[in-house]
């Protein structure tokens, strides 16, 4: 285990370059993160940064001024429920996490930055305080790999409620998660009121930090393969079933199914100004990292 961990710092210093380091710059350190007041609106500003309920308490466009932090503190918030020992390929969505935790946490720290961690299913089960340090940061990357949780299920809103007792001041905060919970281990649908709680910890969170999810997939949780008769087993619950992928039908079904989902979630983050980016334990993400912070810094 000490050599991948190993592994994967030597990878993810690789990718963290000057080009990922100072897109991470800009996007969380270039317009600050403490608010310190609001101003009128100047050509030039941009949009992103209106205080939209100044704005309309006066008549007049305000912009959020914020003073600039030279030491920001990121709080990475991984789930590890049963489900994320799944993986189809060489690499489980546990590791393609501690991976991707890994990446973020040398990309802080390379901006001076302080990161924590918080492992969590159906509450936060192990918590690091943010601190600097390559020691630091290889001890959360062992803990993602071999840290062995009480439960199996999923809570978010509980793991996020108590992350947001933890910080007593506005942070970064970064959720990786296959976000597959309840009963039925599906996405939170914001047509279902059980997911309620769910999207109102993302908001609250958000709100009071910068929010950035990281969604964990694999392919074969999409879509079936051709194979006959297969038993699936709900790796949360523990609940087995039998089907018959032979079937074309239902193998559509099924995909459908999850992507009209994904769809629904993407949406109703969305609506939060919440951004979310996919991740496959069968593909590099390091590209798409990079577009998405850009993406980000732009908006």
């Amino acid at each position: 285990m000490l050599k991948k961990v190993r592994q994967i710092e030597i990878r993810t210093n690789r990718q963290v370059n000057d080009a990922l380091a100072g897109a991470y710059h800009s996007l969380f350190k270039g317009r600050g993160i403490d608010f310190e007041e609001a101003r009128e609106y100047l050509p030039g500003d941009e949009i992103r940064s209106i205080d939209w309920n100044v704005t309309a308490r006066t008549g007049k466009t305000h912009v959020k001024k914020y003073r600039e932090e030279r030491e920001l503190t990121m709080m990475i918030a991984v789930d590890l429920s049963a489900s994320q020992n799944f993986g189809s390929t060489d690499v489980s969505k546990r590791e393609l996490a501690a991976e991707l935790a890994s990446t973020l946490a040398f990309s802080a720290a390379k901006n001076n930055d302080k990161v924590g961690l918080a492992i969590f299913t159906e509450e936060v089960e192990h918590f690091i305080p943010p601190r600097k340090g390559r020691k630091h940061i290889l001890r959360m990357i062992r803990d993602i790999l071999m840290f062995r949780p009480r439960r199996r299920g999923t809570d978010i809103a509980a793991a996020l409620e108590e992350v947001n007792r933890a910080l007593k001041r506005r942070a970064i905060v970064v959720l990786i998660s296959d976000f597959l919970q309840g009963p039925n281990g599906l996405l939170p649908n914001p047509d279902d009121k059980t997911s309620d709680g769910v999207f109102k910890a993302l908001d609250v969170t958000n709100r009071r930090h910068d929010l950035v999810c990281f969604g964990l997939s694999d392919r074969r949780e999409l879509s079936l393969p051709a194979l006959g008769e297969i038993i699936l087993e709900d790796a949360e619950t523990g609940e087995i079933v039998s089907i018959n992928t032979s079937n074309a039908e239902l193998r559509n079904a099924y995909a459908d199914a999850n992507a009209n989902r994904l769809s629904k979630f993407k949406r109703a983050l969305a609506g939060s100004n919440i951004d979310l980016l996919e991740v496959y334990t069968d593909k590099p993400f390091i590209g798409a990292l990079r577009k998405f912070f850009k993406k980000r810094t732009r908006r």
